[in-house]
This record gives structure tokens, sequence and C-alpha cells, in this order.
């Protein structure tokens, strides 16, 4: 693998591929194409993928702890249960991301695009949130002991069955409630 990947210039082309169980730690992935591609339980460890395109892959199980995703499309793809812990996500893209019970430990999330991502059970403790688009699903289960910086709203929270909207200083306390000291911007 480590052949393949070094004989690649100019990114890794892996759209739509089966990249199961492979390991790419410590790659430099950037501009790459995984659009589409299978990563579950993949291990991506401290890569680099600097302006990737991930969009509709899945990554649940993957690793990819302290990796940087400067600037990554992962519109519509999955993390369900995957290790982000210390990733960089800043000016990256996750619209109808589903990352239930991923850990994102100490990740950065900055100026990225949150836009209906699912974060119900996951693990946000310490990770740092500015100037970002801020639509998520959490839940009572969602780790949030840590989390600073701030954040625009509404954030739907599901409870069993039944959901509700949060903004304003309704999400202010929830978040506080929850060890979070992050401020919440108005949308004007």
């Amino acid at each position: 693998m480590n052949d393949w990947l070094e004989s690649e210039k100019g990114g890794l082309d892996a759209v739509g591929l089966d990249l199961r169980g492979a390991d790419f730690s410590r790659a430099d992935l950037s501009e790459s194409w995984f659009t589409g591609a299978a990563l579950s339980g993949v291990r991506l460890v401290e890569c680099e993928l600097y302006r990737s395109d991930a969009e509709g892959a899945n990554f649940d199980q993957s690793d990819l702890t302290g990796s940087s995703l400067v600037r990554v499309n992962l519109d519509e793809a999955t993390l369900r249960g995957a290790n982000l812990d210390r990733v960089n996500l800043v000016k990256a893209s996750l619209y109808g991301v589903d990352a239930s019970r991923a850990r994102c430990r100490g990740t950065r999330f900055m100026g990225s695009s949150l836009l209906d991502v699912d974060f119900r059970g996951a693990d946000l403790g310490e990770a740092l949130f500015e100037g970002n688009s801020f639509s998520v699903k959490l839940d009572e289960e969602t780790v949030l002991r840590g989390a600073r910086g701030s954040v625009f709203g509404p954030v739907e929270l599901v409870e069993g069955n039944v959901s509700r909207e949060l903004a304003g200083n309704r999400l202010w306390e929830w978040l506080q409630g929850r060890g979070a000291n992050l401020r919440v911007i108005e949308r004007r």
C-alpha cells in the first residue's frame, strides 16, 4: 500500500473504491478523491487530507486521530463511531453528516459548515468551535464537557422519540448545564 501511495502525485483517486480496513497512517493524501468510497475501519492517523473530497464516503469506525481535514468536503458522509480526536476541521463542509457516537475530543471546528450533522451520542469534550454554522442534532448522551468557543444555533435536541429546537439563551443554558463553555451567537 505504501508504494502505491508514494507513486501517487497530486492526490489519490479512490472514488467509489472499497478500502475497508486499510492503514494510511501519516500519509499525505492532500487533494485526494474519496467520493463514495468505503473507508469503514480505515486507519488515517495523523494524515494530511487538505482539500480532499470525501462526499458520501463511509468512515464508520475509522481512526482519524490527529489528522488535518482542512477544507475537506465531507457532505453526506458517515462517521458513525469514528475517532476524530484532535482533528483539524478548519473550513470543512459537513452537510448531512452522520457522526453519531463519534469521538471528537479536542477537535478543532473552525469556520466549518456543520449543517444537519447528527452528533447524538458523540463525545465533543474539549472541542473548539469558532465561526461555524451549527445546525446539529444532539441528545442527552452527547458529551460537551470542556467544549469551548462559539456557535450559531439552533440545535435539534432529541429526547427519546421527541425532538425540540433550542436556540439563543435556552441553547446557552443547556450547553452550560452539560459543562460546555460555548457562547451562542444570535443570527440577525
